[in-house]
């Protein structure tokens, strides 16, 4: 009784209400809420804490930011739940579109700041990630990871300077390579064989919106590509939402880090992810994580997540899920 009593105190003020309507679009940072509410952070931070504190929110620190998600006890789903069930007034409707337009805005914004980044380093871009790790050893794991069954219809997302393509291009049955930058995807051409034909598709394209069908790619890569991601969950369900049933998603980007400096400079939205992240958020897209490689270096590290689409439980009782 205790409990619910603390859920349904937290649920009574209008701001947390909007909180926890924003955090069902998105995983947010603090921050972000305030940008989007139009509060303090301070303010902002006082409701966070007495959501978290009922167990409606949970908290993760992620350099000198904090990014919240809505809580996944069972204890409070059921209350969580009633938002889809209630109907909100013409009022509540208005002010919760004016919060996800704003919202929107916000993320606008960090896209423009990436795309200006992208476009001022993009001749520098195979050399700046060249002094984030060992790109051979990377490559090496991958092509290692992937030789176990035909690449197929290969998708690239944030193709960058073409890399993956000149890696796996040649394997694969068709290519569909995307980036949001035209002078990455100019550089990626670059790289393009010369009897390419038909079978590479360089498409300018954002990664929560592939222009492609439902199950059309059997192998999705995205390398070092997550970690600009304001939404890393959402990428991950679009990205499986591409790959077809028994395709394969491959994920190259570092483990979790304190370099808060990257954020800043390099314009990263999350300081690397962990594997219990990507587990889940693999999951919930309906992939199992079939492998994990980690692979240290002097300042970061890069972990490998490969993901399939098909039955969890059936792949675990195989025994071709890392535990």
């Amino acid at each position: 009784m205790h409990a619910a009593l603390d859920i349904f105190r937290a649920l009574g003020d209008p701001t947390r209400l909007r909180i926890i309507h924003l955090l069902r679009a998105m995983e947010l940072a603090v921050g972000e809420i305030a940008q989007v509410v139009g509060q303090s952070q301070p303010r902002v931070s006082r409701h966070v804490r007495i959501l978290a504190e009922a167990g409606l929110v949970e908290r993760r620190k992620e350099g000198n930011w904090v990014f919240l998600r809505l809580g996944r006890d069972l204890s409070v789903t059921p209350f969580l739940g009633l938002f889809d069930q209630l109907q909100p007034s013409e009022g509540e409707a208005l002010w919760q579109a004016a919060d996800l337009a704003r919202l929107t805005a916000v993320r606008a914004d960090r896209a423009r700041a990436a795309e200006s980044y992208f476009a001022e380093h993009a001749e520098e871009w195979d050399a700046i990630r060249s002094l984030h790790v060992a790109e051979a050893d990377v490559e090496a794991a991958m092509t290692a990871l992937l030789a176990s069954a035909p690449i197929g219809h290969l998708l690239d997302i944030g193709t960058g300077t073409g890399r993956i393509i000149e890696l796996f291009g040649d394997k694969a049955r068709q290519v569909t390579a995307l980036d949001r930058s035209p002078d990455m995807l100019r550089l990626a051409r670059a790289k393009l064989p010369q009897d390419a034909g038909d079978k590479y598709a360089l498409l300018l394209g954002d990664f929560l919106d592939l222009p492609l069908e439902a199950g059309a790619a059997d192998t999705v890569v995205l390398h070092q590509v997550l970690h600009y991601a304001q939404a890393p969950e959402a990428v991950i369900a679009e990205a499986a939402r591409a790959t077809s049933v028994h395709g394969r998603v491959l994920i190259a980007d570092f483990a979790a880090h304190e370099r808060e400096e990257l954020r800043v400079r390099d314009q990263h939205a999350r300081l690397g992810f962990s594997d219990e992240q990507i587990e889940l958020w693999f999951a919930a897209a309906g992939l199992a994580l079939e492998r994990v490689e980690t692979l240290p270096g002097q300042e970061l590290t890069v972990k490998l997540w490969l993901g399939r689409r098909g039955d969890a439980p059936a792949l675990r009782q195989e025994g071709r899920i890392s535990a």
